[in-house]
C-alpha cells in the first residue's frame, strides 16, 4: 500500500501541512503516542528540521491507563512511562500517531497530555486515517486516507529503508 518513498513523502506534506497551517511552526511541538506514533514524531521532526530548519521538541504519552477500556484489559497491563520534557502551557502541540481508526487512542492520549498543562491548541497528525470513527475526532494532518475492507487492518513498519504499510484483509470464507 505504501512503500519507503510513498511514506517519505506523506511526511513531507505532513511536515509542511504543519509548518503552514502553525504560521511558521513557533513554538510547536510534536508528541507520539507510545507506538507508531513515536517514531513517526521523530521522523516529522527529522524533516522540520532539515526542510524548515526548525528544531521542535518531540515527547511521548503513554496511553495504556487512559483507555476507556483500560478496566477491561490484560489484568498484568504494564506500560512505559510518558515523557515530556517541555512546557506544554501556551503552546500548539501536534500529537502523532501511525493510524487513527476509532478516536479512542487520540482522546486517552489528549486526556494523558492534559495532565501536563493546557496547550494553546492540540493537532492531529497521523500517516494514515482508516476510518470507523466512534467518537467525534479528526486528524488535522493525514498523509493517506485508506478504505479499508470489513475486518481488514493496517501493518505499519516505519524504521528506515523497509518502511511500509500493508492493509491486511480478512481471509475470505466460502460457504460450505
Amino acid at each position: 500500500m505504501l512503500d519507503h518513498d510513498d511514506i517519505a513523502r506523506a511526511i513531507r506534506r505532513i511536515a509542511s501541512a504543519i509548518v503552514e497551517q502553525t504560521k511558521g511552526g513557533k513554538d510547536i511541538a510534536l508528541v507520539g503516542i507510545r507506538g507508531g506514533g513515536v517514531p513517526l514524531a521523530n521522523r516529522i521532526a527529522s524533516d522540520l528540521r532539515a526542510h524548515e530548519g526548525l528544531r521542535v521538541p518531540i515527547g511521548t504519552v503513554e496511553i495504556a491507563f487512559y483507555r476507556d477500556d483500560v478496566a477491561t484489559a490484560k489484568p498484568n497491563l504494564t506500560a512505559e512511562p510518558s515523557a515530556i520534557e517541555f512546557d506544554v502551557e501556551g503552546r500548539d502541540v501536534v500529537l502523532v500517531d501511525d493510524v487513527v481508526q476509532t478516536g479512542r487512542s487520540v482522546r486517552a492520549a489528549i486526556d494523558c497530555l492534559l495532565d501536563y498543562g493546557r496547550p494553546r491548541r492540540v493537532w492531529l497528525a497521523v500517516l494514515c486515517d482508516r476510518g470507523g470513527r466512534e467518537l467525534p475526532i479528526a486528524a488535522d494532518f493525514v498523509g493517506r486516507k485508506v478504505d479499508m475492507p470489513q475486518g481488514g487492518y493496517l501493518e505499519v513498519s516505519l524504521g528506515g529503508p523497509s518502511d511500509r504499510v500493508v492493509l491486511v484483509r480478512p481471509p475470505i470464507s466460502f460457504p460450505d
